[in-house]
């Protein structure tokens, strides 16, 4: 059996401190045994280690989450990246095909579906352990998980089922209802429908014979070239509701999406985090602050108070959801990234009438971690090192630097630094079309920059 976990997202419904990079899934708002602050990627990761399932599992994503999907679970994970955001069926073909031409997985294997970031108990996985099974037992087309709801929701989709056979440990499905209202879930429930939670398993060659008929690509590379051409389009519109033989396994635990901060809030081990002060006499109130100035909030209830470097929310919880809604318009790039070497946030921005841009920038190099080796064509650089000590790496020479030096940096120049200790600077761009956009890489390991230096005889510093 094999796992796909999606990770996706476009970071609105946590809003601000989710973003383009920083999805739901990485918020570092949950605590783990040892009582260290951890993300939902995390914990579901760690869960499927417990429970064995780790090494047959994969992380689907796209370029944006590569980094920190490396920085929060590790280096070794192993990632299919789209080349760009489509949607779930075009996401699960890659990977589909990844697994059948990359990997050489029989097309008898069980590919199992599911997000990367449900709260769950570890015995959720060991349910999902018995798709395998259930998939061949039932020959259905599909398997589904169906979470046996605990109150009439109106935010879950729901799985009807026809008649269960008592004699089954599965229902086959009739049909799906997406989000009804707290009336009709209830009329549902009372017919045994069960929460949708986005998990699902196939046979590979399920899918790759859709891919045939659909006259897509099934080898990876091709598929990867082909990629923008595949429609937007949701697996469950396009592969599920389109299967002629569903069944569902129901699953009676814990299980939760912290997809708003009403239910995220609910789940966190405590009310404040960050610097601020939460009065006594504020009830069912949550503070969260990543900003380094103190916000107060004083006698309030059922309330949440988020503040980044994206923006600042104060939202009753219970209106908390219909934020995505209200914020579709912002057109704002992350001001908050974590990347594999450590993070970034931008400070400022303008603008000038010649159409000349300036964005500063205080970047963090976590000990032992370096950038990559490149050069920008469009953009000057200055940084002003405030903390630590690095290796530099420029055109022609690697010299160190220390807190006081001031870099810097042509378009053009080829660099790349490396934190000896915990390093930190300030970065001044300024240019006409500043962009991430901009940037050429030469070499990504450190190993490599130097190697590069001692072939061509250039001057070594260190």
């Amino acid at each position: 059996m094999r796992l796909v976990l999606l990770s996706g997202g476009s970071g609105k419904r946590l809003w601000p401190l989710s973003n383009d990079t920083r999805s739901k899934q990485f918020l570092k708002v949950l605590e783990n045994n040892n009582l260290e602050k951890q993300s939902m990627v995390q914990r579901v990761w760690g869960q499927l280690k417990n429970v064995g399932l780790a090494e047959s599992s994969v992380i689907a994503t796209s370029k944006m989450q590569r980094d920190m999907i490396h920085s929060q679970v590790g280096v070794g994970v192993p990632l299919i990246i789209e080349p760009e955001r489509r949607d779930t069926f075009p996401a699960i073909a890659l990977a589909a095909s990844y697994l059948y031409s990359e990997q050489g997985v029989s097309e008898d294997e069980t590919v199992v579906v599911l997000p990367v970031d449900p709260y769950v108990e570890d015995n959720f996985f060991e349910k999902v352990k018995e798709l395998e099974k259930v998939l061949i037992d039932s020959e259905a087309d599909l398997v589904l998980v169906g979470v046996k709801p605990t109150y009439p929701s109106s935010k879950y989709g729901y799985i009807v089922p026809k008649e269960m056979d008592e004699t089954d440990s599965f229902i086959t499905v009739n049909h799906f209802t997406e989000k009804p209202s707290e009336e009709k879930a209830q009329t549902l429930i009372d017919m045994n429908a069960l929460w949708n939670c986005g998990v699902f398993a196939f046979k590979l060659k399920y899918l790759i014979d859709i891919l045939h008929k659909k006259g897509i690509p099934t080898k990876y590379e091709q598929l990867e070239l082909e990629y923008k051409n595949l429609p937007k389009i949701s697996f469950d519109y396009e592969v599920v509701e389109k299967a002629n033989h569903i069944v569902a396994l129901p699953y009676e635990g814990y299980w939760k999406d912290l997809g708003t901060w009403n239910t995220l809030t609910e789940e966190m081990a405590t009310s404040k985090i960050g610097k601020g002060v939460l009065s006594e006499d504020s009830v069912n109130t949550h503070l969260i602050n990543e900003l380094d100035i103190p916000v107060t909030v004083l006698g309030t209830k059922d309330i949440v108070v988020a503040a980044s470097p994206d923006g600042i929310l104060v939202a009753d919880k219970a209106s908390s959801p219909k934020i995505k809604e209200l914020i579709g318009g912002f057109d704002q790039p992350p001001m908050y990234e974590e990347r594999i070497w450590g993070w970034s946030r931008v400070l400022d921005y303008a603008k000038y009438e010649d159409g000349n841009e300036m964005v500063t920038k205080r970047i963090c190099i976590h000990k032992g971690k370096n950038s990559s080796y490149h050069f920008h064509n469009l953009r000057d650089e200055v940084w002003t090192i405030v903390r630590g000590e690095g290796e530099l790496a420029l055109d022609d020479h690697i010299t160190r630097v220390k807190a006081g030096d001031i870099i810097h940096l042509p378009a053009g120049k080829k660099h790349g630094i490396k934190a000896l200790s915990e390093l930190e600077f300030v970065e001044v761009q300024t240019g006409f079309g500043i962009s991430d956009e901009d940037f050429t890489r030469l070499y990504f390991e450190w190993d490599e920059v130097i190697n590069h230096f001692t072939r061509s005889k250039s001057k070594v510093i260190l």
